[in-house]
């Protein structure tokens, strides 16, 4: 589709030259303006660049400039002027013209200067939905989780977006610990910043430093070149410091310093590198304890652990196991291509009955592995890994879920909305009693009334 070229040009002749040429040879879409009020009046248009001249009745051209770039900041104009002075153009690039051309334009500079600018527009606009995207998909609507005890955590997460306090999150691996990082960086002050991940215990021990620091050149053997750091590259944002209880006692010390002084030097170096970053850390180590046992240093341990957040595991919040099957049910379904409709009853018992020790990463890479081998439109237990089916169950949890009488299937959002009713129901209608009970959020339990239409007086007596 042609870019669309907004022409604003109060000479007549030279508003039909410029058209001749931006549209028959150029090949851009156009609309001409003889006046600033009639070009912002129609800036919902969404053109992709703005020929502007400056000298015109009524709005003129630099007054026209501010308010398209109050309306639209990243929207190139090309200033237009037969006053060709450097003081008239300098005025046009500081309010924020892309560019500025004295008349009688030079036609073979306009050209490559439109094309330039229209793609420099697209690429920003790329980077914007990169960045909605980004924020979108780590925003506290798309973490899943219907528990009472996750809603606690979402609590706890708000309370740390818009400052910098040091945030250390606990829980086993595969809670989720990454995720609740990147949806404090995605919805705080930082979010436009970098948001960098390292796993220290990934990285072996002797590159470890390296990596957080950078080097210089020449600093060990096979360092050709310098190299930025960790920190360097989080600069202004976040950096998560995953399984942060592995790092070694002289990377703690290190670590401890760049956190009090907010300075650092790279491996090799002597320059002193100023940094402004944010540390949020996770673990599944018991670090109290690591301290208590001399394994890690206890003023690090009360700089990272200033606000501590603790994930609970799967096992211990089971409303969210048939939830998570759901939700990664259909995700998956879009990225495999596949139309799996749901589980059967003796799937369904297995999978709420199971412990899963990997948590919500073992549990997606199950629903995965089940849509890759079934050849049915429907996950049976046959298709669940031995280890699954074998397992012996805790006998403590409530497992008596299944609402079923015969091999029906219903899907999940079915099982949800007959648990709520039936709560209600046995709560007199008591919408916060029957929260408790479900262990849900009162916000949650009043989105999925509201979804499934439930008409709660029905249940008061």
């Amino acid at each position: 589709m042609a870019k669309l070229v907004f022409i604003v040009d109060d000479e007549l002749a030279i508003a039909k030259l410029l058209s001749y040429w931006v549209k028959d040879k150029w090949k851009y879409d156009v609309e001409v303006f003889h006046n600033g009020e009639d070009a912002l009046k129609n800036l919902n248009l969404k053109p992709d660049i703005i020929l502007l001249d400056i000298m015109m009745p009524g709005l003129n051209g630099i007054e026209t400039l501010k308010r398209v770039k109050h309306t639209d900041p990243n929207l190139p104009v090309i200033m237009l002027s037969a006053q060709g002075s450097v003081e008239v153009a300098l005025d046009a690039i500081r309010v924020g013209a892309y560019d500025y051309f004295p008349k009688p334009i030079d036609l073979q500079r306009l050209e490559p200067a439109i094309k330039n600018a229209v793609k420099n527009h697209d690429l920003l606009k790329e980077l914007e939905s990169l960045r909605e995207n980004v924020q979108k998909e780590y925003s506290f609507d798309n973490i899943i989780s219907a528990d009472g005890k996750m809603q606690d955590v979402f609590r706890l997460v708000t309370k740390v977006l818009d400052n910098d306090i040091s945030v250390l999150i606990y829980g086993e691996s595969g809670t989720g610990k990454e995720l609740i990082s990147r949806a404090i960086h995605f919805n705080g002050k930082r979010k436009d910043k970098p948001f960098i991940v390292v796993n220290c215990a990934s990285i072996p021990r002797e590159l470890l430093e390296s990596e957080l620091f950078g080097h210089e050149k020449g600093a060990f053997t096979g360092a050709h070149q310098r190299k930025l750091g960790k920190f360097e590259l989080a600069n202004e944002g976040t950096l998560f410091l995953d399984e942060v209880g592995e790092l070694e006692m002289l990377l703690q010390a290190k670590l401890l310093r760049v956190i009090q002084e907010k300075e650092f030097e790279r491996v090799g170096g002597t320059e002193l590198i100023k940094c402004d970053v944010r540390i949020i850390s996770a673990t599944n180590r018991d670090l109290k304890t690591a301290v208590q046992n001399k394994e890690f240093r206890e003023d690090l341990y009360y700089r990272l652990n200033s606000f501590p957040i603790s994930i609970p595991p799967l096992r211990a919040r089971r409303g969210d196991i048939l939830v998570l099957s759901d939700y990664f049910l259909n995700t998956l379904n879009k990225k495999l291509n596949k139309k799996i409709k749901g589980f059967t009853k003796k799937a369904v018992k297995l999978i709420y009955d199971y412990n899963w020790p990997g948590n919500v990463r073992e549990l997606e890479n199950t629903i995965e592995r089940c849509l890759i081998i079934t050849d049915k439109d429907v996950i049976d237990a046959d298709e669940l890994p031995v280890h699954i089916k074998t397992a012996e169950h805790d006998q403590t949890a409530d497992v008596n879920v299944s609402p079923f009488t015969d091999d029906v299937i219903i899907p999940f959002e079915k099982i949800k909305e007959e648990a709520i009713k039936h709560a209600l129901k046995t709560t007199q209608g008591n919408i916060l009693e029957a929260a408790n009970k479900l262990q849900l959020g009162r916000a949650t339990i009043y989105r999925l009334i509201d979804r499934y239409k439930i008409d709660t007086k029905s249940f008061e007596l």
